[in-house]
């Protein structure tokens, strides 16, 4: 996304901008889960995947282009956010800062229902959506629905009649596939860039430890401000939505999409209830670092989660666990840190009993721990 620092003098460019990200689910302003339509029901839809037909026997020529791009052109949007953010001044004192930021969405109902990236409605206080006519129309805070875990949101507009986009099977693609990426590039306006699918399947790390999987790498340009726009394979269906967040600096050709497959269950589940339901065992932690770091804390093992806190009622908290203690295994599998707790959680079921090995002071214990779901966000 991109950011311009609009209120502090040039005094002040020392400011350094931290965007407080938390770990689950959480709706951006407010906690109403409801989504709201022109007529106060709650709209529910089906992403089914449009196969891609494949035509056998003779090759035929690619189609333009630009016909994919009149197509779907249409159904993407600008998108422009006033945020608060934390930032940090000289003297390490936290500060409440207004920003602007730019990213990108698609139109997935008739109705106004739009997706877009978590981190680019991120704190948002306020939301404008331009269409491609050059109209706009804003968005009921109430109506935004993400997941920070998966960097997705949906949200709504006051509008019908709208041209949806088709979502693609994105375990169709192949490595050298066509691809065209559409979204509000550097914030100037809905731009078009092309180009293949250099790998499937990509898992890499966000900046709080959370593994994004199912990524899609193309050599098409992505740049800030085309978060949460599409990437389209050549039948103009969103193969991909775009994530200028896992752009490195400095690194050509080399851009990110979330795969369709892994992002349609998530855009449904925000859809229908509002939050991502995942087993949840009620304990935040932090990676052992160092022999250093077990040291300073008196732990007797120099690897693992070490639990910082534990919620009430919690099976967790249910189960015995203490702060301090340390998480070594769980479910079968080995903990090296805080990330391998989350993952393994994540790979169990709500509702499942699992073994969890973890040191308490000098005395390594072994416990059966049943999983409950994530908590509902607080109305």
């Amino acid at each position: 996304m991109k950011i311009k620092n609009l209120l502090f003098p040039a005094f002040l460019v020392l400011l350094t901008a931290t965007l407080t990200l938390t770990s689950g689910c959480q709706l951006i302003t407010g906690t109403n889960t409801t989504t709201s339509t022109a007529h106060g029901s709650t709209p529910i839809i089906s992403l089914t995947h449009t196969q891609i037909t494949t035509v056998s026997g003779i090759a035929q020529p690619l189609p333009s282009i630009a016909d994919v791009v009149a197509m779907v052109k249409p159904s993407v949007v600008a998108i422009n956010v006033k945020a608060t953010v934390t930032v940090t001044d000289f003297f390490g004192r936290a500060l409440q800062q207004e920003q602007d930021g730019a990213g990108s969405g698609w139109i997935i109902s008739s109705d106004g229902l739009i997706v877009t990236n978590n981190h680019v409605v991120d704190g948002a206080t306020s939301i404008m959506i331009t269409f491609d006519d050059g109209s706009s129309l804003p968005v009921d805070l109430k109506t935004v629905r993400t997941d920070s875990l998966t960097d997705l949101a949906v949200m709504k507009v006051d509008a019908t009649g709208l041209p949806a986009v088709k979502i693609g099977d994105s375990s169709k693609l192949r490595e050298g596939d066509w691809v065209v990426a559409i979204g509000n590039s550097l914030g100037e306006g809905i731009r078009v860039t092309q180009g293949v699918v250099s790998r499937k399947n990509v898992s890499m790390q966000d900046e709080n430890g959370n593994t994004l999987e199912g990524l899609i790498e193309t050599d098409a340009t992505i740049n800030p401000g085309n978060s949460g726009g599409p990437l389209l394979n050549l039948a103009g269906q969103v193969i991909g939505i775009t994530n200028a967040k896992r752009v490195q600096t400095g690194v050509e050709g080399v851009g990110y999409a979330i795969s369709s497959n892994e992002a349609s269950p998530i855009i449904q589940d925000l859809i229908n209830v509002g939050y991502i339901v995942r087993p949840f065992l009620g304990v935040s932690t932090e990676t052992i670092e160092n022999n250093s770091y077990a040291r300073w804390y008196g732990l007797s093992v120099n690897s693992g989660a070490r639990v910082i806190n534990v919620g009430a009622g919690s099976p967790a908290d249910k189960a015995g666990i203490k702060v301090n203690d340390v998480i070594v295994k769980f479910n079968g599998e080995d903990i090296a840190d805080s990330q391998g707790l989350v993952t393994s959680i994540n790979h169990a079921k709500v509702g499942q009993t699992v073994e969890m090995v973890y040191w308490h002071g000098s005395t390594k214990q072994t416990i059966n721990i049943t999983l409950a779901e994530t908590p509902k966000p607080l109305q």
